[in-house]
C-alpha cells in the first residue's frame, strides 16, 4: 500500500471515529448510550464519516503535506 493511501486512513479514519464518538456524546441526553449504539443509523452515520474522512479530508491533508514538503 502506498503512503499515501496509509496516510489518509490513518487521518480519515480517526476523523471519522472521532466524529462517531462526539455526536454520541452530543445525543446523550435525548437517548441513552445503549439505544443509540444498537440503532442501525449509527453504524451507518460512522460509516459515512470514516469514508468522508479517508477520501476528503485524508486527500486534502495529503496535498497539503506534500505542498508543504516541496516547499521546504
Amino acid at each position: 500500500m502506498s503512503e499515501r493511501w496509509q496516510y489518509q486512513i490513518k487521518t480519515g479514519a480517526f476523523w471519522g471515529i472521532f466524529m462517531s464518538v462526539f455526536n454520541v456524546l452530543f445525543e446523550i441526553q435525548e437517548k441513552p448510550l445503549m439505544v443509540q449504539l444498537s440503532a442501525p443509523a449509527f453504524y451507518f452515520r460512522a460509516l459515512v464519516f470514516i469514508l468522508v474522512g479517508v477520501f476528503v479530508l485524508g486527500y486534502v491533508n495529503w496535498k497539503q503535506k506534500v505542498k508543504q514538503q516541496n516547499n521546504q
